[in-house]
């Protein structure tokens, strides 16, 4: 068992790491969404998609003035 995990020891640590990022960005991304901060940049709180959808409807509208 020890030998494995000596023979192993530098991929143990890299899944770790990786792990650990990982777990980071998730738990960043919830603590996000409960403050109402969005991921599209906007900060409207909407889904990236809606923000998109209101951009393209802006510009047709500004386009028809």
């Amino acid at each position: 068992m020890f030998a494995w995990i000596a023979e192993n020891i530098g991929t143990i640590i890299i899944c770790a790491v990786l792990i650990a990022i990982v777990a980071a960005i998730v738990i960043r991304m919830i603590i996000n969404r409960k403050r109402g901060n969005s991921s599209c940049g906007c900060s409207c709180g909407c889904g990236c998609a809606d923000c998109a959808l209101n951009d393209i409807s802006k510009k047709q509208t500004a386009a028809r003035r």
